[in-house]
């Protein structure tokens, strides 16, 4: 349907009208992304599409048997096959995308308008500044005492914390007219649309925080979901800007209010409740560093707020290469251990934990995962911006009061739907362009009162 000659015939026929001029900005967006994906779905030929489907299917079912074996082989043939057809996908695409590279073809359907070596600048940077807070933490006498987070709490208490935690964001999961759900999966995600967006979360009897995090985490998607413009729903300006976008509002819910002392003041005497003696002898500074502990990890999902960035600068780096042709997929388990080693210093035992720890390669996801780290750098952007106008936000969420923040968010972020494109929006909010130093600023400010550096 979306390759049907008549929506080309339409479009050219609604610009070559007489008052397309004057046509308001948003049906402009509307018809400029309806072009946009009419052009990149016809140019690509039926049969590499269904090939390309298939594959996928077949590349998945390969990941899942390799990640149990812990054996790359039995992923790498499927593999290949699915990266060549996605990078003669994106060698098509680059014309009418108008990219210079395969890659920013790729980076272009998760976070329009942006290129690799923007990305690369932004990333180098970002880079930068992550060791320098990570060293500093690694470094400080005053360390976290993790045990914490290995106490034991009961299944439905920690889905009564959830509920509880969605309350705080305002994310209905009970009233009769509720729009959201809370579900029970392997793997936190969100999905929905406007009036029915339901979230997931897993539970571990001795990993509470996960239960905790994920909840702020993919809530925070839910309301920007939630929250875009009810007229537009159904078109395409009536949808969310991009994934970094996307992600700039779950890690803000998650790190940068479900992480901070101000949301603990008020939370953690409520844990303490419910759990009986649990916590008691718990005090919430010691609570608090627990649960912003940094530390180098392996797994991407389990890292903490500040070496996650790492995590993605790996992938980005790959990638990048990858399309480049100065690395193949036979190469990635070698240059994947490599990297883990002189970004991280962590040593990786097998691929299970090493490359084929995430799914999206196998999925076909290529370019997505520089989406995760803009996220994180818009965040701080957007924080930056926050405090101007919100001035006593943190003692608002102290006396748990979120409304504030969520107005703000929605009415800088959520009610501009797809109106803009990444760079365009980033600008609109903040009066420049994307920048990685209000983030890297909110992080030192943040754990040097953590750590006491």
């Amino acid at each position: 349907m979306g390759t049907d000659p008549e929506i080309g015939r339409l479009l050219d026929e609604t610009k070559k009208h007489a008052n397309y001029s004057n046509l308001e900005s948003i049906h402009k967006r509307n018809l400029y992304l309806i072009q946009k994906n009419y052009d990149e779905q016809t140019q690509l030929p039926e049969e590499l599409v269904t090939e390309t489907s298939k594959q996928e299917a077949l590349t998945i079912n390969s990941w899942k048997k390799a990640k149990a074996a812990k054996d790359y082989s039995k992923l790498k043939p499927e593999l290949e096959n699915l990266f060549n057809l996605k990078k003669q996908a994106a060698e098509i695409l680059m014309k009418v995308k108008e990219t210079v590279t395969p890659y920013d073809a790729r980076i272009d359907i998760f976070e329009p308008k942006m290129t690799s070596d923007a990305i690369n600048k932004i990333f180098n940077e970002l880079h930068k500044g992550l060791i320098s807070i990570i060293k500093k933490c690694e470094n400080s006498p005053k360390q976290p005492k993790i045990a914490i987070l290995k106490r034991s709490i009961s299944l439905e208490t920690q889905k009564i914390i959830c509920k509880l935690l969605a309350e705080f964001i305002d994310y209905d999961v009970q009233s009769k007219n509720s729009g959201g759900r809370i579900d029970e999966t392997e793997h936190p995600f969100t999905t929905g649309y406007y009036d029915d967006v339901r979230i997931t979360t897993h539970y571990y009897p001795k990993r509470f925080a996960s239960s905790i995090f994920s909840i702020l985490h993919e809530g925070g998607h839910a309301l920007y979901e939630q929250n875009l413009k009810n007229e537009w729903m159904f078109q395409p300006v009536g949808d969310t800007c991009s994934m970094g976008f996307h992600e700039s509002q779950s890690r803000f819910v998650e790190n940068i209010v479900g992480r901070s002392r101000d949301f603990w003041i008020y939370f953690l005497p409520k844990l303490k409740k419910l759990t009986a003696k649990t916590f008691s002898d718990v005090d919430l500074d010691d609570f608090v560093l627990a649960i912003n502990h940094v530390e180098p990890s392996k797994i991407r999902i389990e890292a903490d707020e500040v070496t996650y960035g790492i995590h993605i600068i790996i992938r980005f780096n790959i990638e990048r290469d990858l399309f480049a042709d100065k690395i193949t997929v036979d190469e990635l388990p070698q240059v994947w251990n490599e990297s883990y080693n002189k970004y991280l210093g962590v040593k990786i035992n097998d691929d299970s934990e090493g490359v084929m720890q995430d799914t999206h390669w196998a999925s076909g996801l290529f370019g997505y995962f520089p989406s995760y780290a803009l996220g994180n750098i818009y965040s701080g952007q957007l924080l930056s911006c926050m405090e101007r106008e919100v001035k006593d936000w943190r003692t608002q969420v102290s006396n748990g009061e979120f409304g504030n923040v969520k107005q703000w968010l929605i009415r800088n972020v959520h009610a501009h739907g797809n109106l803009y494109s990444p760079p365009d929006l980033i600008k609109l909010i903040a009066g420049k362009e994307i920048s990685v130093n209000p983030y890297i600023n909110y992080l030192k400010k943040k754990y040097s009162m953590i750590y006491g550096f």
